[in-house]
Protein backbone atom coordinates (compact mmCIF):
# COMPACT_ATOMS: atom_id res chain seq x y z
CA UNK A 1 0.00 0.00 0.00
CA UNK A 2 1.36 3.10 -0.49
CA UNK A 3 0.99 6.59 1.73
CA UNK A 4 -1.91 7.39 -0.09
CA UNK A 5 -3.35 4.20 0.50
CA UNK A 6 -2.73 4.21 4.02
CA UNK A 7 -4.34 7.49 4.44
CA UNK A 8 -7.21 7.11 2.70
CA UNK A 9 -8.24 4.10 4.54
CA UNK A 10 -8.55 6.32 7.57
CA UNK A 11 -10.27 8.85 5.92
CA UNK A 12 -12.70 6.54 5.19
CA UNK A 13 -12.81 4.84 8.65
CA UNK A 14 -13.37 8.72 9.75
CA UNK A 15 -16.09 9.08 7.24
CA UNK A 16 -18.03 6.10 8.56
CA UNK A 17 -17.88 7.44 12.27
CA UNK A 18 -19.31 10.27 11.16
CA UNK A 19 -22.25 9.13 8.89
CA UNK A 20 -25.21 9.01 10.67
CA UNK A 21 -27.04 6.09 8.44
CA UNK A 22 -23.84 3.95 10.88
CA UNK A 23 -25.26 5.08 14.37
CA UNK A 24 -27.10 1.81 15.08
CA UNK A 25 -23.71 -0.53 13.93
CA UNK A 26 -21.65 1.64 15.96
CA UNK A 27 -24.29 2.01 19.31
CA UNK A 28 -23.68 -2.03 18.78
CA UNK A 29 -20.42 -1.34 19.40
CA UNK A 30 -20.93 0.89 22.70
CA UNK A 31 -23.47 -1.57 23.72
CA UNK A 32 -20.87 -4.63 23.48
CA UNK A 33 -18.32 -2.89 24.86
CA UNK A 34 -20.08 -2.00 28.06
CA UNK A 35 -21.17 -5.34 28.61
CA UNK A 36 -16.52 -6.08 28.58
CA UNK A 37 -16.13 -2.79 30.77
CA UNK A 38 -18.49 -0.83 32.95
CA UNK A 39 -16.48 1.91 32.63
CA UNK A 40 -17.22 2.26 28.92
CA UNK A 41 -20.81 4.23 29.17
CA UNK A 42 -22.42 4.79 25.57
CA UNK A 43 -21.62 8.63 26.40
CA UNK A 44 -18.07 7.77 26.72
CA UNK A 45 -17.76 5.37 23.47
CA UNK A 46 -19.56 8.06 21.16
CA UNK A 47 -17.14 10.76 23.00
CA UNK A 48 -14.14 8.80 22.11
CA UNK A 49 -15.20 7.66 18.85
CA UNK A 50 -16.06 11.32 18.20
CA UNK A 51 -12.26 12.55 18.76
CA UNK A 52 -10.73 10.40 16.43
CA UNK A 53 -12.74 10.52 13.52
CA UNK A 54 -12.31 14.67 14.00
CA UNK A 55 -8.81 15.03 15.28
CA UNK A 56 -7.21 11.70 14.00
CA UNK A 57 -9.39 10.83 10.59
CA UNK A 58 -9.19 14.20 8.74
CA UNK A 59 -7.53 13.71 5.59
CA UNK A 60 -6.35 17.21 5.94
CA UNK A 61 -4.79 16.93 9.13
CA UNK A 62 -3.28 13.61 8.28
CA UNK A 63 -1.72 14.99 4.93
CA UNK A 64 -0.04 17.50 6.87
CA UNK A 65 0.51 15.16 9.81
CA UNK A 66 2.63 13.19 7.47
CA UNK A 67 4.53 15.63 5.44
CA UNK A 68 6.54 16.08 8.94
CA UNK A 69 8.00 12.31 8.44
CA UNK A 70 9.92 12.45 5.03
CA UNK A 71 10.65 8.68 5.27
CA UNK A 72 7.12 7.81 5.65
CA UNK A 73 6.90 7.33 1.87
CA UNK A 74 6.24 4.53 -0.38
CA UNK A 75 9.28 2.40 -0.22
CA UNK A 76 9.32 2.21 3.37
CA UNK A 77 11.37 -1.39 4.36
CA UNK A 78 8.38 -2.32 6.64
CA UNK A 79 8.88 -4.30 10.39
CA UNK A 80 6.62 -5.87 12.47
CA UNK A 81 6.29 -3.62 15.37
CA UNK A 82 4.42 -4.91 18.41
CA UNK A 83 1.97 -2.58 20.19
CA UNK A 84 0.40 -3.26 23.59
CA UNK A 85 -2.47 -1.28 24.26
CA UNK A 86 -3.83 0.27 27.29
CA UNK A 87 -7.44 -0.30 28.20
CA UNK A 88 -8.28 2.18 30.47
CA UNK A 89 -10.74 4.51 27.81
CA UNK A 90 -12.42 3.50 24.61
CA UNK A 91 -9.91 2.97 21.88
CA UNK A 92 -6.93 4.58 23.89
CA UNK A 93 -4.44 2.48 21.85
CA UNK A 94 -5.88 3.60 18.58
CA UNK A 95 -3.05 6.45 17.87
CA UNK A 96 -0.56 3.97 17.77
CA UNK A 97 -1.91 1.74 15.84
CA UNK A 98 -2.75 4.72 13.09
CA UNK A 99 0.84 5.83 13.76
CA UNK A 100 2.51 2.07 12.88
CA UNK A 101 0.25 1.58 9.61
CA UNK A 102 0.65 5.15 8.54
CA UNK A 103 4.54 4.84 8.80
CA UNK A 104 4.25 1.67 6.26
CA UNK A 105 4.82 -1.10 9.15
CA UNK A 106 2.79 -4.18 10.33
CA UNK A 107 1.00 -3.52 13.63
CA UNK A 108 1.17 -6.84 15.62
CA UNK A 109 -1.71 -5.45 17.91
CA UNK A 110 -2.02 -7.19 21.80
CA UNK A 111 -5.38 -5.91 22.37
CA UNK A 112 -6.14 -5.05 26.53
CA UNK A 113 -8.76 -7.09 27.78
CA UNK A 114 -10.60 -3.86 28.81
CA UNK A 115 -10.92 -3.61 25.03
CA UNK A 116 -11.09 -5.61 22.95
CA UNK A 117 -14.35 -5.26 21.37
CA UNK A 118 -14.19 -1.31 20.52
CA UNK A 119 -10.52 -2.15 19.19
CA UNK A 120 -11.68 -5.42 17.22
CA UNK A 121 -14.85 -3.60 15.74
CA UNK A 122 -12.32 -0.90 14.66
CA UNK A 123 -9.74 -3.27 13.00
CA UNK A 124 -12.45 -4.86 11.39
CA UNK A 125 -13.56 -1.80 9.81
CA UNK A 126 -10.46 -1.16 8.51
CA UNK A 127 -9.62 -4.36 6.79
CA UNK A 128 -13.26 -3.96 5.08
CA UNK A 129 -12.21 -1.15 3.93
CA UNK A 130 -9.03 -2.49 2.34
CA UNK A 131 -7.82 -5.80 3.24
CA UNK A 132 -4.38 -5.24 2.27
CA UNK A 133 -4.12 -3.06 5.61
CA UNK A 134 -1.06 -4.75 7.75
CA UNK A 135 -2.64 -5.55 10.74
CA UNK A 136 -2.76 -8.46 12.87
CA UNK A 137 -4.33 -9.15 16.70
CA UNK A 138 -1.77 -10.68 18.38
CA UNK A 139 -1.59 -12.35 21.75
CA UNK A 140 2.31 -12.82 21.71
CA UNK A 141 4.47 -10.65 20.30
CA UNK A 142 6.78 -12.66 19.19
CA UNK A 143 9.42 -11.93 16.40
CA UNK A 144 8.87 -8.17 16.44
CA UNK A 145 11.37 -5.60 14.89
CA UNK A 146 10.24 -2.77 17.37
CA UNK A 147 7.74 -2.48 20.30
CA UNK A 148 5.34 -0.17 21.72
CA UNK A 149 3.98 -0.64 25.17
CA UNK A 150 1.38 1.14 27.32
CA UNK A 151 0.79 -0.08 31.06
CA UNK A 152 1.74 0.95 34.45
CA UNK A 153 4.74 0.84 36.28
CA UNK A 154 5.08 -2.90 37.29
CA UNK A 155 4.32 -4.44 34.06
CA UNK A 156 6.62 -1.74 32.22
CA UNK A 157 9.57 -3.63 33.80
CA UNK A 158 8.51 -6.66 32.42
CA UNK A 159 8.65 -5.39 29.36
CA UNK A 160 11.96 -3.54 29.52
CA UNK A 161 13.34 -7.12 30.32
CA UNK A 162 11.83 -9.37 27.83
CA UNK A 163 12.28 -6.76 24.97
CA UNK A 164 15.23 -5.59 25.71
CA UNK A 165 17.10 -6.60 22.66
CA UNK A 166 14.94 -4.80 20.02
CA UNK A 167 13.98 -0.79 19.86
CA UNK A 168 11.32 0.13 22.14
CA UNK A 169 9.03 2.76 23.35
CA UNK A 170 7.47 1.78 27.07
CA UNK A 171 5.02 3.58 28.75
CA UNK A 172 4.61 3.77 32.34
CA UNK A 173 1.94 5.51 34.89
CA UNK A 174 0.82 9.30 34.44
CA UNK A 175 -1.23 11.57 35.42
CA UNK A 176 -1.93 15.53 34.17
CA UNK A 177 -2.23 18.28 36.96
CA UNK A 178 -3.76 21.73 36.40
CA UNK A 179 -2.44 25.15 37.91
CA UNK A 180 -5.04 27.63 39.40
CA UNK A 181 -4.45 31.05 39.81
CA UNK A 182 -7.47 32.03 41.06
CA UNK A 183 -8.73 34.83 38.98
CA UNK A 184 -10.30 31.76 36.54
CA UNK A 185 -14.13 32.42 35.74
CA UNK A 186 -16.80 30.46 36.48
CA UNK A 187 -16.41 28.78 32.62
CA UNK A 188 -12.80 28.34 33.02
CA UNK A 189 -13.68 26.34 36.07
CA UNK A 190 -16.64 24.44 34.62
CA UNK A 191 -14.13 23.37 32.11
CA UNK A 192 -11.63 22.69 34.46
CA UNK A 193 -14.71 19.60 35.45
CA UNK A 194 -14.12 18.74 32.15
CA UNK A 195 -10.75 17.68 32.48
CA UNK A 196 -11.28 15.79 35.90
CA UNK A 197 -14.71 13.93 35.21
CA UNK A 198 -14.33 13.08 31.69
CA UNK A 199 -14.18 9.25 31.59
CA UNK A 200 -14.33 9.34 35.11
CA UNK A 201 -10.70 10.32 35.58
CA UNK A 202 -9.14 7.09 34.44
CA UNK A 203 -7.23 9.00 31.88
CA UNK A 204 -3.62 9.92 31.90
CA UNK A 205 -4.74 12.96 30.66
CA UNK A 206 -7.45 13.56 33.36
CA UNK A 207 -6.30 16.35 36.15
CA UNK A 208 -6.09 14.13 39.27
CA UNK A 209 -4.37 16.93 41.24
CA UNK A 210 -4.68 21.12 41.60
CA UNK A 211 -2.06 23.51 42.93
CA UNK A 212 -3.79 26.31 43.58
CA UNK A 213 -2.84 29.74 45.87
CA UNK A 214 -2.14 29.75 49.49
CA UNK A 215 -5.80 29.97 51.32
CA UNK A 216 -7.21 29.32 48.31
CA UNK A 217 -11.31 29.57 48.33
CA UNK A 218 -12.92 26.53 46.73
CA UNK A 219 -16.42 27.63 47.12
CA UNK A 220 -16.21 29.00 43.50
CA UNK A 221 -14.89 25.65 41.82
CA UNK A 222 -17.49 23.52 43.54
CA UNK A 223 -19.69 26.28 42.13
CA UNK A 224 -19.12 26.15 38.93
CA UNK A 225 -18.98 21.64 38.49
CA UNK A 226 -21.83 21.29 40.05
CA UNK A 227 -23.35 20.53 36.65
CA UNK A 228 -21.01 17.27 36.50
CA UNK A 229 -23.16 16.03 39.49
CA UNK A 230 -24.85 13.15 37.27
CA UNK A 231 -21.01 11.47 37.17
CA UNK A 232 -22.71 10.18 40.79
CA UNK A 233 -25.16 8.14 39.18
CA UNK A 234 -22.66 5.64 37.39
CA UNK A 235 -22.20 2.71 39.34
CA UNK A 236 -18.74 1.82 39.75
CA UNK A 237 -17.85 5.92 40.28
CA UNK A 238 -20.34 6.02 43.18
CA UNK A 239 -18.92 2.66 44.52
CA UNK A 240 -15.26 4.57 44.51
CA UNK A 241 -16.63 7.77 46.16
CA UNK A 242 -18.65 6.16 48.60
CA UNK A 243 -15.66 3.94 49.27
CA UNK A 244 -13.01 6.98 49.30
CA UNK A 245 -14.78 8.63 51.69
CA UNK A 246 -15.50 6.09 54.25
CA UNK A 247 -11.44 5.75 54.17
CA UNK A 248 -11.50 9.67 54.58
CA UNK A 249 -13.51 9.94 57.51
CA UNK A 250 -12.38 6.68 59.61
CA UNK A 251 -9.05 8.46 59.60
CA UNK A 252 -9.83 11.46 60.32
CA UNK A 253 -8.28 13.05 57.10
CA UNK A 254 -9.60 16.93 56.38
CA UNK A 255 -11.48 17.10 53.35
CA UNK A 256 -14.39 18.92 50.92
CA UNK A 257 -17.24 17.09 49.76
CA UNK A 258 -19.83 17.95 47.29
CA UNK A 259 -22.11 14.79 47.16
CA UNK A 260 -19.59 14.04 44.27
CA UNK A 261 -15.79 14.87 44.26
CA UNK A 262 -13.93 14.97 47.50
CA UNK A 263 -11.21 17.15 47.45
CA UNK A 264 -8.04 17.07 49.91
CA UNK A 265 -4.59 18.10 50.66
CA UNK A 266 -1.84 16.19 49.37
CA UNK A 267 0.85 15.87 47.87
CA UNK A 268 0.71 12.88 45.79
CA UNK A 269 0.13 13.48 42.44
CA UNK A 270 -2.25 10.39 41.56
CA UNK A 271 -5.57 10.70 43.31
CA UNK A 272 -8.22 7.96 43.46
CA UNK A 273 -11.04 8.12 41.26
CA UNK A 274 -13.87 10.46 42.79
CA UNK A 275 -11.10 12.00 44.77
CA UNK A 276 -8.90 15.39 43.67
CA UNK A 277 -5.65 16.09 45.52
CA UNK A 278 -4.49 19.66 46.17
CA UNK A 279 -1.49 21.67 47.05
CA UNK A 280 -0.59 24.97 47.55
CA UNK A 281 1.84 26.78 45.83
CA UNK A 282 3.53 30.56 46.83
CA UNK A 283 4.63 31.34 43.33
CA UNK A 284 5.12 30.25 39.91
CA UNK A 285 8.69 29.30 40.28
CA UNK A 286 7.79 27.09 42.79
CA UNK A 287 4.92 25.25 40.06
CA UNK A 288 8.50 25.28 37.95
CA UNK A 289 10.31 23.24 40.08
CA UNK A 290 7.22 20.72 40.90
CA UNK A 291 6.52 19.93 36.98
CA UNK A 292 10.60 19.50 36.75
CA UNK A 293 10.97 17.40 39.63
CA UNK A 294 7.99 15.39 38.29
CA UNK A 295 8.45 15.30 34.29
CA UNK A 296 8.53 11.43 34.30
CA UNK A 297 5.35 11.66 35.55
CA UNK A 298 3.13 13.92 34.54
CA UNK A 299 1.16 13.77 30.61
CA UNK A 300 -0.18 17.63 30.88
CA UNK A 301 0.25 21.07 32.67
CA UNK A 302 -3.40 22.69 32.21
CA UNK A 303 -4.27 26.09 33.21
CA UNK A 304 -5.22 29.62 32.13
CA UNK A 305 -1.33 30.34 31.81
CA UNK A 306 -0.23 27.06 30.71
CA UNK A 307 0.03 26.10 26.70
CA UNK A 308 -3.16 23.26 27.53
CA UNK A 309 -5.84 25.61 28.61
CA UNK A 310 -8.72 23.92 30.95
CA UNK A 311 -11.16 22.22 29.16
CA UNK A 312 -8.61 20.74 26.32
CA UNK A 313 -6.77 17.92 28.62
CA UNK A 314 -8.62 15.09 26.54
CA UNK A 315 -8.71 16.72 23.40
CA UNK A 316 -5.40 15.35 21.72
CA UNK A 317 -4.57 16.13 18.17
CA UNK A 318 -2.53 13.90 16.01
CA UNK A 319 0.82 15.65 17.20
CA UNK A 320 -0.26 14.84 20.90
CA UNK A 321 2.47 12.10 21.52
CA UNK A 322 1.60 10.07 24.82
CA UNK A 323 4.67 10.76 27.42
CA UNK A 324 6.14 13.81 25.01
CA UNK A 325 7.94 10.93 22.34
CA UNK A 326 7.21 11.63 18.64
CA UNK A 327 5.65 7.81 17.89
CA UNK A 328 6.45 8.41 14.38
CA UNK A 329 9.84 9.28 14.44
CA UNK A 330 10.47 6.52 16.33
CA UNK A 331 9.18 4.57 13.99
CA UNK A 332 10.99 6.38 11.37
CA UNK A 333 14.14 4.99 13.11
CA UNK A 334 13.63 1.22 13.81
Amino acid sequence: MTLKDRIEVFVELGTFLKDEKNIKEIELWGDLARQQNAWFTKENVKKSLNAIAQEFLDEEKLNNFTRNYPSVNDDINAKKIGVVMAGNLPAVGFHDLLCVVLSGHECMAKLSSQDTVLMKAIIAKLKNINPEIKITISEQLKGVDALIATGSDNTSKHFEYYFRNVPHIIRKNRTSIAVITGKETVEELYNLGNDIFSYFGLGCRNVSKVYVPINYDFTKFFESIESYNQIIHQTKYLNNYEYNKSILLVNGVKHLDNGFLLVTQNEALVSPISILYFEEYSDNEMITKIIEANQDKIQCVIGVEQTIKLGNAQAPMLEDFADGVDTMRFLESV
